[in-house]
């Protein structure tokens, strides 16, 4: 079992920055692929970046140049740095992670995922 813990969401105004963080407890973190999703009311989730095993990162078009996924290896954190925020990103955001397909579109549907971080961006 892999558990996931967010933490960072908040209230900010639209051109706002934060930044989430997400604990994973797998000794075995390297192996997975990991990401984060977000899902706003009424809307479907939406995949917006991963991390695949090979390193290699994707992210949503809706997101690109503005936010950005890294990880730390070593403290098993995964982040998401959220520039240039806009109302159009409130929503609850999740980390997740899985053995395989790393890519953007495909993070909402990892083996696990956390409980969420609420992030919600006024005008």
């Amino acid at each position: 079992q892999v558990h996931l813990v967010e933490s960072g969401g908040g209230s900010v105004q639209a051109g706002g920055s934060l930044r989430l963080s997400c604990a994973h407890s797998a000794a075995t973190y390297s192996s997975f692929c990991v990401g984060w999703f977000r899902r706003a009311p009424g809307k479907e989730p939406e995949g917006v970046a991963a991390i695949d095993v090979d390193g290699s990162i994707t992210y949503a078009d809706s997101v690109k140049g503005r936010f950005t996924i890294s990880q730390d290896n070593a403290k098993r954190t995964l982040y998401l740095q959220m520039n240039s925020l806009t109302p159009e990103d409130t929503a609850m955001y999740y980390c997740a992670a899985d053995i395989y397909g790393g890519f953007a579109s495909r993070v909402p549907y990892f083996a696990y995922s956390g409980q969420g971080t609420q992030v919600t961006v006024s005008s």
